[in-house]
């Protein structure tokens, strides 16, 4: 167990300043980094080790996460973390948020770019006479040349306006499980952020149909243009922030169901409940410009 800063051991009160034991998860990341970039290079050049290096680079990853998120757990539930620790995760987890808005803004940036500025470029007169006379500029394109097989586009429903229901239902039952939780009610909790979980997996399902039905029945492919490759960065990388999120709630549900937390002291709570509604208000502006626009 960790000490505290001045030498004070771990005793259940917080110090002043909490001063961790040194530790081996950062060298544990940096090593599973070292063969996600070569699992990763050598699986996009044909290698056929490449696979076998990626899958090494997540297991350990995995073996880090529940490794050192178990040892901040540890730390926490023995009283080691004072407000000024506490102030640090909260700093920590806004810039994280902060991070993955900027992720999003650079796809969403793109998406914009082709529609509007690229798009009216390629179609104006100059463009069509001298180089595209046959391009429309009409959004979905499948480019000046037309080089790109045809495919049929996904309109808003019903898979995405179910799934933009069941994300927002899923954060009405994470408010209301946090709420619970600070009123100290564990078995409402509990229920209601296993709803938010399962709510989580259930949009994950009918993404991955959609999936299914966009490459097998509309001929919608990540090679399908600049509509084919922003539309499945964009919904592609919203879902795998959602399958974040679901397991950062799984993990939280798991601690409650452990004894874990208190109506004043459940950071950890609240920064997994912060990512899941950004998530929800990604999705908002993804369904808006995406299947509707």
């Amino acid at each position: 167990m960790s000490s505290g800063a001045g030498g004070h051991e771990a005793t259940g009160t917080a110090p002043y300043y909490f001063v961790p034991e040194p530790s081996k998860w950062p060298m544990v990341g940096a090593i599973a980094m070292t063969f996600f970039g070569l699992g990763l290079a050598s699986w996009f050049n044909g290698a056929p080790w490449g696979p076998y290096l990626f899958a090494i680079f997540l297991a350990i990853l995995l073996y880090m996460f529940i490794g050192w998120f178990t040892q901040v757990a540890r730390e926490s539930e023995a009283g080691l973390y004072s407000r000024r620790v506490d102030a640090s995760f909260r700093w920590s987890m806004s810039w994280f948020i902060f991070s993955e808005v900027m992720f999003f803004a650079a796809f969403f940036g793109a998406l914009f770019y082709a529609r509007a500025l690229a798009m009216p470029w390629l179609g104006d007169l100059d463009h069509r006479i001298l180089l595209w006379p046959d391009f429309t500029a009409v959004w979905p394109h499948t480019g000046p040349a037309e080089v790109h097989e045809p495919f049929q586009t996904i309109g808003p429903w019903p898979i995405p306006t179910i799934n933009t229901a069941l994300l927002l239902t899923s954060g009405i039952t994470l408010t209301i499980a946090h709420h619970a939780l600070k009123d100290n009610r564990r078995g409402p909790t509990a229920f209601w952020l296993l709803v938010t979980v399962l709510l989580g997996f259930i949009f994950l399902g009918f993404q991955a149909y959609e999936y299914v039905h966009a490459y097998r029945d509309l001929n919608l492919k990540l090679s399908s243009g600049i509509f084919g490759s922003t539309f499945f960065m964009l919904t592609g990388f919203h879902g795998f922030h959602v399958t974040v999120g679901a397991i950062m709630l799984s993990v939280i549900l798991f601690r409650l169901l452990k004894g874990h937390f208190s109506a004043d002291n459940h950071f950890a709570f609240e920064a997994a409940a912060w990512y899941w509604h950004f998530v929800d208000v990604v999705w908002l502006g993804l369904y808006v410009v995406v299947y509707w626009l």
